[in-house]
């Protein structure tokens, strides 16, 4: 690569991790071209970005947007890196772990992932990455939860009436009733 390369390179990094809060550090050295080809098109189906980078150009590209905040992934570093950018946290760690199943195998390897504003490191950590609750799975669950005690006093209340219990509204008189003698109007 000539250094134009390398800047360029190192720039189009920087702008993936700018615009990805989130993005995952694998290994996937020993896996076919044809598995490869799947992994891109699995990513591509998922609104998960893939891109293969040498590990030098994305040590600098990290550095140069935030030494400190990135500095525990540098360790993990080494080998053929593939970096998978996601808007969602658990996205990628789902495909690792179907496409491992589909192929019986144990690549991709996950080196790293950083998710907002943390730091996982290894591959036994990709069981906690699929279990991560998205924005709109706990926006979801918090609805939910604000629904229900409101649903449990109107089902409450329904059940109430149901079962011969007082109306909601006092009942009008009865027709056939005679209506009372109204008042002497005051002098």
């Amino acid at each position: 690569m000539t250094p134009a390369q390398k800047t360029e390179a190192i720039e189009l990094l920087k702008d993936k991790f700018s615009q990805y809060s989130n993005f995952y550090v694998t290994n996937t050295e020993s896996l076919t071209v044809a598995q490869i080809s799947k992994l891109r098109a699995v990513c591509y189906e998922k609104n998960v970005e893939m891109k293969v980078a040498k590990n030098t150009l994305i040590k600098k590209a990290l550095e140069s947007l935030n030494n400190e905040k990135y500095a525990g992934i540098y360790d993990s570093l080494n080998g053929v890196t593939a970096l998978m950018f996601s808007d969602s946290p658990k996205e990628p760690a789902v495909i690792i772990s179907s496409f491992r199943n589909e192929a019986k195998s144990e690549k991709p390897y996950l080196k790293a992932a950083f998710i907002g504003e943390d730091l996982f490191i290894g591959d036994n950590q990709l069981t906690t990455l699929k279990n991560i609750k998205t924005k709109n799975e706990l926006i979801g669950e918090v609805i939910g939860l604000l629904q229900s005690p409101i649903s449990r006093v109107i089902s409450a209340l329904q059940n109430q009436n149901k079962d011969g219990g007082e109306a909601d509204a006092p009942e009008a008189a009865a027709p056939d009733a005679p209506e009372a003698p109204e008042a002497p109007a005051a002098e």
